[in-house]
């Protein structure tokens, strides 16, 4: 498989794939040695990505004797996704509620000294509150993009766009065999005239 470079949400889903395709367990350097070959994973990021799964409780950990051993399975993976979406939801609404009750306090506090220590107060909460807000967003679109709903859409419209791109592409190789039939053009000639690449294909 290619090893071309990934995204850290990228990596995530292939990792989590692994188990959830051969549904077995794993040491660490059984992983580092599988990854690379089955789904394109560096060896050397494998260990900070199962970490980012088991902190998130996407792959399950236990020690065996002296040895850790990983797993994770569609099914209890999809649970924990769906809990962990639900409980970030749940925190960025409170957040939300909590900010609009700190813009209110800052308005009033306003009517007074414009530098007031309560005014300042606020403001500080209210930034902190929003920091927060925006670390939960990022979460959850983290997890969104791994949600297996979001995923399947994403790969049903790349499959419909490759689809049109390779219509358009057999239409071109249609018109490029009657121009050479017809009119005797050479394809390369053809090519050149509509600046075409040389190494112009259906895509995979």
């Amino acid at each position: 498989m290619s090893t071309k470079k990934l995204s850290a949400a990228e990596k995530r889903k292939r990792l989590e794939e692994l188990f959830h395709e051969t549904k077995t367990f794993y040491q660490l350097k059984e992983l580092e040695k599988l990854a690379p070959k089955r789904k394109g994973i560096v060896s050397q990021s494998v260990k900070d990505v199962l970490q980012e799964l088991v902190n998130d409780n996407l792959v399950s950990q236990d020690k065996i004797g002296t040895s850790n051993y990983f797993w994770s399975f569609p099914s209890s993976a999809l649970q924990s996704r769906t809990i962990k979406i639900e409980e970030l939801q749940e925190e960025i609404n409170k957040l939300k509620e909590k900010n609009a009750d700190i813009q209110a306090n800052i308005e009033k506090a306003s009517g007074g000294r414009e530098d007031s220590a309560e005014r300042a107060s606020l403001l500080k909460t209210l930034a902190e509150a929003e920091a927060l807000d925006k670390k939960n967003e990022e979460e959850l679109k983290r997890y969104r993009e791994c949600d297996p709903v979001t995923l399947n859409d994403k790969e049903r419209y790349a499959k419909l766009y490759l689809e049109g791109a390779n219509r358009w592409t057999d239409n071109i190789f249609i018109l490029q065999s009657y121009c050479a039939n017809k009119y005797n053009i050479e394809r390369a000639d053809f090519n050149r005239q509509f600046e075409i690449p040389d190494d112009f294909d259906t895509l995979e």
